[in-house]
């Protein structure tokens, strides 16, 4: 044990000497424990989970402490050890370090800041004698308590209570209350008010910092404005932010834990070399979640809910698992955009007896262009598609034999039969420009004539939130609108000026006899 004093050693002292001893061992033990709030926790509390994540929030909070930044963003799903060790073990933590400072904890509601508040307090009484903390006799007040060396803990709920209050640390711990708080514009504008206006004019010139920690509701919300305002720190800016999504994404740029895009984020409750179940949890929240509260909650990817294409309510009317069809034309269609960070859309689907298009399946990814051939000629022969539909505008010569080479190495592994005949290949000229590509089939969904065969939270994420101003290209929308276009060729031949309206999709009637995809016979090569 670290600093233990050696047995020899002790029994050439007397009894005094012995205690002398082990209480200089235990004040070093104590002392190694103040590397940074996470192992502090670890030490203190044996029912602490550590996990590789709260490694990185204790190595940026301690961060905060050296001085290397003054203003830490933390953004993660919920219930993943963010808030106990941000909003409770840190103020602990500091007060160990800086006794005479003053930490403020704010919250969108009193309750839960008091409750911060009163953990922390619970700490100090536990455990602060290792680090000469006491309270100071007769703060009794849970929402503001001091230590008997000065400094303490002030508890509030965002847009009150600070006013008079000097702040070394100030922590924001979820300052939205929900979706509707943070997509209020008189909201947003009140809490970024008394942040400037008041927050901010309380902190000391000492040791001043600003910690937050939230849910991404919205683009303009605390977190949103204070990256666009002040920026971050690799960039030239103020903020230091760490943001770990629930699924890793190439388009959030390096990962904090060094994850490859599509790994899951550990959880307290599951062991990290579990991959299966993370991912397997991960996926149940996604599956029960509509995909604006996914991307914000779980990836930390707040997506605008005006000025999309399509809404999501028409999305939810689109989603039809049950109605009886008939495929009629089965296919596969690439937009082969991806390498880098871009997403290479790879989609399925079949045109019904109804004159539907009806998606069917989603396989888009950040792919190399041999990984979304590979992954388009898997999907063909899993639907039995007769046709893949490749965006042909750029690189038609390319398209075309990366999915050829992909299929002949598939078949060489054997993972498609050889005597399978390999899908024609149609490259799909659609209008230049996503918008004008995108809004004749965004049309189409208005009119009933697009239906998806079951949630696709991803896919329909794209529809609802991408703007034509957005950066990022658009993967799995390019790819379900060549999927269309290859399908119904006339819709490629109009366009309208504006998003359409949502309107509800008309009954399908449910004439066919099958519900499957698969109902073509694999093509076998004489």
């Amino acid at each position: 044990m670290t600093g233990q004093p050696a047995a020899d050693d002790l029994r050439h002292l007397d009894d005094a000497g012995v205690l002398q001893q082990l209480e200089a061992a235990k004040k070093s033990m104590s002392r190694d424990l103040l590397r940074d709030p996470v192992v502090l926790a670890r030490g203190l509390d044996r029912t602490y989970r550590m996990r590789p994540h709260l490694r990185v929030i204790g190595e940026a909070l301690a961060g905060v402490q050296r001085g290397d930044y003054d203003r830490l963003l933390i953004y993660t799903p919920p219930q993943v050890g963010k808030s106990t060790t941000v909003a409770e073990w840190f103020p602990f933590w500091w007060l160990c370090l800086y006794p005479m400072d003053r930490v403020a904890v704010t919250s969108y509601g009193d309750d839960l800041a008091l409750r911060r508040g009163k953990t922390i307090r619970g700490y100090v009484e536990e455990y602060g004698a290792e680090y000469d903390l006491r309270m100071q006799p007769g703060s009794g007040a849970m929402q503001d308590w001091s230590l008997t060396c000065g400094g303490g803990v002030r508890s509030v709920s965002v847009g009150k209570g600070l006013t008079g209050h000097p702040v070394n640390v100030l922590i924001v711990d979820d300052p939205h209350k929900d979706r509707a708080d943070a997509e209020s514009e008189a909201s947003r504008r009140t809490l970024h008010d008394w942040y400037s206006s008041t927050a901010l004019k309380r902190l000391q010139p000492d040791r001043n910092a600003v910690v937050g920690i939230q849910t991404r509701w919205h683009p303009d919300d605390w977190a949103g404005r204070r990256l666009a305002d002040e920026g971050r720190l690799e960039e030239g800016g103020r903020w230091k932010v760490i943001h770990l999504p629930a699924i890793a994404d190439a388009k959030f740029g390096d990962d904090p834990l060094g994850r490859a895009p599509g790994d899951p984020l550990p959880h307290p409750k599951i062991p990290t070399r579990n991959r299966r179940r993370l991912l397997a949890w991960w996926a149940d929240m996604k599956a029960t979640s509509i995909p604006r509260d996914w991307h914000a909650l779980a990836q930390g990817d707040p997506q605008p809910g005006e000025g999309a294409l399509v809404s999501e309510e028409l999305l939810r009317m689109l989603r039809d698992g049950t109605s009886r069809v008939e495929p009629q034309k089965i296919a596969v269609a690439v937009d082969p955009s991806g390498g880098g960070r871009d997403t290479a859309g790879v989609i399925g689907g079949f045109l019904g007896d109804d004159k539907r298009v009806w998606v069917t399946h989603d396989v888009s990814a950040p792919m190399s262009s041999a990984e979304w051939s590979t992954a388009a000629c898997r999907l063909a022969h899993e639907t039995n598609a007769a046709i893949i539909y490749v965006e042909g505008n750029f690189g038609r010569d390319m398209c075309e034999l990366a999915i050829r080479t992909s299929w002949e190495t598939l078949q060489e592994a054997e993972e498609i039969p050889k005597k399978v005949l390999m899908p024609a290949i149609d490259l799909v000229t659609a209008k230049q420009g996503k918008l004008l590509r995108a809004e004749p089939v965004a049309q189409q969904m208005v009119q009933d004539r697009v239906r998806l065969r079951g949630l696709f939270t991803d896919l329909e994420r794209e529809w609802a939130t991408w703007q034509p101003t957005d950066r990022a290209s658009p993967g799995r929308i390019d790819s379900s609108c060549i999927l269309v276009y290859g399908l119904i060729p006339e819709a490629n031949k109009g366009a309208i000026v504006h998003a359409p309206l949502p309107q509800a999709p008309q009954p399908s009637g449910g004439r066919a006899p099958s519900q499957a995809a698969g109902v073509y016979g694999r093509r076998i090569a004489k």
